[in-house]
């Protein structure tokens, strides 16, 4: 099978003051279609750094990002945008929702300037919030705001949905809920789905499990089953 997206030889450096740091070293990844994937690492590893490179919000200091075999890393300011407005959905730790907007208000945001859109409520029904369509932000609990985020993030059918720690402003409950959306909408619509976590635990719901380690690949490995989120425990 062909990759959806490349990742060949990609370094990040940053400079802060007098100091270079690394973020991410030699990076090699290919990830295909409709698989879920679950970045591991602890804090400083270069899972946001690598996440942010691949949705097109940053660009590595070497190397080659590819998407169906167009090559960001030479890509223009007004081509990064045409990508991330037709092909990645993005879901935060924080929900970034906007308060004076209901939650179909929310997610009609990205709908008006998507070219095939998911109908808007259609999104909100398909993430369980049906019930909650003309709620304002301050009326919903923090896991139905997080919904509402990837009701947003899916409406515009992308073809990678990116989940920067996703559950980790949630507690337990609410956290295994959101996570069996995410594995939801990975099922049902065969999106291609990267969540970044430092929980270990979580990796039992991916098809692959990918390890950083101070910039690096640790560990690139398949799972042999998956896991519904419903029976994960940490």
């Amino acid at each position: 099978m062909k990759p959806v997206l490349q990742v060949v030889g990609v370094s990040k450096m940053y400079r802060m003051g007098e100091v270079l740091v690394t973020a991410l070293r030699e990076v090699s990844l290919d990830f295909f279609a409709g698989e879920l994937v679950v970045l591991l690492g602890a804090s400083g590893s270069g899972k946001s750094t690598l996440l942010n490179i691949i949705g097109g919000l940053d660009l590595p200091t070497s190397g080659r990002i590819s998407f169906r075999g167009n090559d960001l890393t030479s890509s223009d300011e007004q081509q990064l945008t045409a990508y991330r407005r037709r092909s990645i959905g993005f879901v935060f730790q924080f929900y970034n929702l906007i308060s004076s907007l209901t939650a179909l208000e929310n997610v009609q945001l990205v709908t008006d300037i998507s070219e095939d859109p998911m109908p808007a409520d259609e999104a909100l029904r398909l993430v369980g919030l049906g019930d909650r369509l003309h709620h304002f932000p301050a009326q919903l609990s923090g896991g139905e705001q997080q919904r509402v985020a990837i009701a947003r993030a899916v409406a515009k059918r992308p073809e990678l949905l990116l989940c920067d720690e996703p559950t980790g402003a949630l507690d337990y409950r609410t956290g295994k809920l959101v996570l069996e959306v995410i594995e939801k909408v990975n099922r049902e619509l065969g999106t291609t789905t990267l969540v970044i976590t430092h929980n270990v635990s979580i990796a039992g719901m991916a098809d692959r499990v990918i390890t950083l380690r101070s910039g690096e690949v640790a560990e690139d490995r398949r799972n042999a089953t998956r896991i519904s989120p419903s029976e994960l425990s940490w």
